[in-house]
């Protein structure tokens, strides 16, 4: 109870990363249009805010295991709000600054993306460095919290523009940076713990060396796969198949995607300690399979939409349970595990939307073959954590012979 109490402030300054980080990914493509009305940016250039965006996050991922390792988590971790604040409130600024406001505005992404990519890496393992209990459940807990940001960014910004008016976006964008500001203070005062003892974590190379974590790689590359893929064309496949507007394809696509994501992380963080990890991810694998194929196939639209929905649910615990199995099966991984693993899932997060979407293209922009293409990633990840259950099982046997010898 005394470890739960001292450490409720870098639980909340977490959880609040997180959902900084969400309002990051999320915010600026709800304002592709008005972006496309006001400056006149065409959709091929609005197409590079993303893509901006998931490779700034990447270079990051790559860069923080050696700065974080040098000057502290405390530091870093302090920016990524700083950048992530900056970042958005210069949205309402940047682009009246250029003649061509897209410069301002991918400039404002950099900024925000760099503050991103370092609470990707590091939120993690300040938790998992934290004397919980149970960690899988921490871990799944901390992760819902992007489903809840993610939501919360969809249905606020579209509840102020109904108010509002899609005209005073450059206060909204102030207001979502408010959040990271305030959450400055709460990484300066709250306690961090170092993930392992100064010099003793493992170097990047050393841990490329290693052929299990080969196959922890494929595992995040799976999960970022089958989560983004859904997630990426949820508002354009619900847009197409129901023949309904982009506010109502939005909230019913990406927005109940992310709640029942969401739904997935709680409960496992609420009853994780009586779950078996690995058997839960294979289950919800196994599901994601069903819900990619129900989406793909089914002949009536709302069935797709179902499919949509339990897809979010399914992806729910991958990227979280990845980590957690990771960590376990590498405790001295250190800040290079963290960062390589966030990088993997980031390619991951690439490599699935590109697969849908030129699959889709080649079919005639038919996007259920696209989605349909997509069914390859969630069978990935159920061999991986299959081989990895029975790995560690083979691990613990041997550790159990040794431990009989000695005595």
């Amino acid at each position: 109870m005394r470890h739960s109490n001292r450490y409720g402030k870098t639980k909340r300054a977490c959880y609040l990363g997180f959902v900084t980080q969400a309002i990051s990914a999320n915010f600026a493509p709800l304002l592709f249009l008005t972006f496309h009305k006001t400056y006149g940016i065409s959709y091929a250039e609005l197409a590079l805010i993303p893509v901006v965006f998931y490779v700034t996050q990447l270079i990051v991922d790559l860069a923080c295991t050696k700065i974080a390792d040098k000057i502290g988590y405390r530091p870093c971790i302090v920016a990524s709000e700083i950048t992530s604040a900056v970042g958005l409130a210069g949205l309402a600024v940047a682009p009246d600054l250029f003649s061509n406001p897209l410069p301002g505005i991918l400039i404002c992404v950099v900024i925000y993306a760099i503050g991103s990519g370092l609470i990707e890496v590091l939120c993690s393992p300040i938790i998992e460095a934290c004397p919980f209990e149970n960690k899988s459940k921490m871990m799944s807990l901390l992760h819902s919290f992007y489903c809840w940001g993610s939501a919360g960014v969809i249905i606020g910004s579209t509840l102020f523009f109904s108010v509002f008016g899609t005209a005073h976006w450059r206060i909204l964008a102030c207001i979502w940076a408010l959040l990271p500001l305030y959450n400055v203070y709460n990484f300066l005062t709250c306690p961090i713990e170092p993930i392992v003892e100064d010099g003793k974590g493992m170097t990047t190379a050393q841990l490329l060396k290693m052929k299990q974590f080969w196959l922890f790689i494929i595992l995040m590359i799976s999960a970022g796969a089958s989560e983004a893929s859904m997630a990426q064309w949820a508002s354009a496949f619900v847009e197409s198949a129901l023949h309904v507007s982009k506010t109502l394809g939005d909230l019913a696509g990406p927005c109940g995607f992310a709640i029942f994501m969401g739904l997935s992380r709680l409960l496992y963080g609420k009853f994780g300690e009586k779950i078996d990890l690995t058997a839960f991810m294979i289950i919800s694998g196994s599901l994601c399979f069903v819900s990619y194929l129900l989406t793909a196939v089914a002949g009536i639209p709302v069935m797709g939409l179902v499919g949509c929905m339990l897809c979010g649910f399914s992806v729910g615990i991958m990227w979280p349970g990845s980590i957690s199995v990771t960590s376990k099966a590498i405790p001295a991984g250190g800040t290079a595990m963290f960062a390589l693993l966030a990088l993997s899932g980031d390619v991951g997060g690439t490599l699935g939307p590109a697969v849908v979407g030129n699959v889709s293209q080649i079919f005639g922009s038919n996007l259920q073959a696209g989605i349909l293409a997509g069914i390859g990633f969630p069978l990935a990840l159920v061999v991986c954590v299959a081989l990895a259950r029975r790995m560690n099982r083979h691990t613990n046997r041997i550790s159990d012979t040794d431990a009989e010898r000695k005595t």
